[in-house]
């Protein structure tokens, strides 16, 4: 590398440009980050554990950093030809900047390439911006589970959405 091996083009100094990244493996050396992160942007956040679990069962889990600090994760679970993701997130700071599209991009292309031939997830019926989310990327909604995560007063529904991959 040159001097200025770290700069973008145009020699703004702006290091690794969002369009740029990739999300890659996630690791047990990962799971403080990843936990703290999901524990930042969720009401109700998967605990350390469930990493620990997803990694044991050989899910496709995903970290996006920036430079070193983990600012996003994806967790993806297949089972034959269908792809279930089961969690993604992006830290606060980084949000509104394309790395929650860039993850899903990445996962909806993995899936594809693993031959899944469609794409499901669940999203909480309050969860608005989600909603919005997936369906900018052509998530159909399919069906409705009823009480299927926890609130402070009790339970609410989730709505299951499905994209077609092949």
């Amino acid at each position: 590398g040159s001097a200025n091996g770290s700069r973008t083009a145009g020699g703004r100094g702006q290091g690794v440009k969002a369009r740029e990244m990739l999300a890659v493996a996630m690791t047990e050396t990962d799971l403080d980050a990843v936990a703290a992160l999901e524990a930042s942007v969720q009401a109700h956040p998967w605990l350390r554990g469930n990493f620990v679990d997803s990694l044991a069962a050989g899910h496709t889990c995903r970290v996006l950093r920036s430079n070193d600090e983990i600012i996003g994760f994806s967790v993806v679970m297949t089972v034959v030809d269908e792809a279930h993701l089961l969690n993604i997130a992006v830290d606060r700071r980084h949000q509104g900047q394309g790395h929650g599209a860039r993850l899903l991009r990445q996962i909806i292309d993995e899936a594809r390439s693993a031959g899944a031939i469609r794409l499901l997830l669940e999203v909480r019926r309050s969860n608005r911006q989600a909603l919005d989310f997936y369906r900018h990327f052509a998530f159909t909604q399919v069906a409705v589970r009823r009480a299927y995560y926890p609130t402070d007063a009790g339970r609410e529904d989730a709505l299951l959405f499905d994209k077609e991959l092949q």
